[in-house]
């Protein structure tokens, strides 16, 4: 009895250690499954799973269901049609992707966009293949959104613009294999476009955007807006203009003192006044021609020219100033 209990004793932990074994590989087993579950969910593995389940339309169901859609507006039959050709929605999407190089499911949301309207426009009756059809509005709504988001600032906004942005880079590449050097000249020879839209569309397309906020340097705290110029006046113009204003002010109350009382009231009712009389009106006033106070007129603007070089060191430089602007 005490022989069969010690044999009893020493099996038991070659037991214990084979339920330890099988306990382990369950572990693993387990932590193998948890790990396949962590896996990274695909959107658009599980996207396309979804759309695989729509069946293809025949060429008569195709034009059955969009008489359906055109005559009664049957919504049923609209959905049929875009669910059966989301596959040519991703279709598409995929040659755009080397443009976009970004999430795909975004071309294709704005494809499908693009399909919805097709079904809605399409006439059934002018023999004409749907799926041919919507390619076009599909790659309308990809292209549009491709343009729209290429960066922050827009770089096409008309439809020329949106189809050199298309086809330069491809067109740049064809001559490279070609054999061409792809200048400006050829290339709007090619795509029937002028020299300077090529060369504007070409520089925004290697160009980046920069945030105005972000610092000029790494270790700066300048920004670069700091350094943009801008068509308001500053703080020291203003100032500047309104001291001149009213030195040229005082300067010619100094200067009508030695004008004649003929002299004043030409410089006040002619030179400056808004309301200008003629020089008909003025010569009935003293007697003589019209001639006569042009000359006058004149002689005054001539000498108040002279009387301010004298008085105000930079009146040159401040009235070549104002004819540029």
């Amino acid at each position: 009895m005490a022989k069969r209990s010690q044999k009893k004793m020493k099996t038991n932990p070659a037991g214990k250690k084979k339920l330890s074994e099988q306990q382990g590989n369950k572990s693993r087993s387990t932590a193998d499954a948890s790990d396949k579950a962590l896996v990274k969910f695909d959107p658009l593995q599980r996207y396309l799973m979804e759309i695989s389940r729509y069946d293809l339309l025949t060429r008569e169901e195709e034009v059955a269901l969009a008489k359906r859609v055109r005559e009664h507006g049957d919504s049923d039959a609209a959905y049929t049609m875009v669910t059966s050709n989301l596959r040519l929605v991703v279709k598409i999407a995929l040659e755009f992707q080397r443009v976009w190089m970004q999430n795909l499911l975004d071309l294709i949301q704005e494809g499908n966009i693009g399909l919805m309207q097709a079904v809605k426009k399409f006439d059934p009756y002018k023999n004409v293949k749907f799926s041919y059809y919507a390619s076009f509005w599909i790659k309308a709504y990809i292209l549009k959104f491709i343009m729209d988001n290429w960066r922050l600032v827009k770089i096409g906004t008309t439809q020329g613009q949106r189809k050199l942005f298309f086809k330069l880079k491809k067109e740049k590449q064809k001559l490279i294999d070609q054999g061409f050097d792809p200048k400006p000249k050829l290339l709007s020879e090619r795509l029937g476009v002028s020299e300077r839209e090529v060369v504007d569309m070409d520089q925004r397309l290697d160009g980046w955007d920069v945030s105005l906020d972000a610092p000029l340097k790494d270790d700066s705290d300048t920004e670069r807006i700091e350094f943009l110029s801008t068509e308001a006046e500053s703080a020291e113009e203003t100032v500047a203009k309104k001291e001149m204003r009213v030195l040229l002010h005082n300067k010619i109350e100094e200067f009508r003192k030695n004008m004649t009382p003929r002299e004043i009231e030409i410089f006040d009712q002619r030179i400056f006044s808004d309301s200008p009389l003629t020089l008909q009106e003025i010569g009935d006033r003293y007697g003589i021609s019209r001639e006569r106070v042009r000359q006058v007129e004149k002689n005054i603007i001539k000498k108040m020219r002279t009387f301010f070089k004298n008085e105000i060191p930079d009146f040159q430089s401040y009235t070549e100033a104002d004819v540029s602007d």
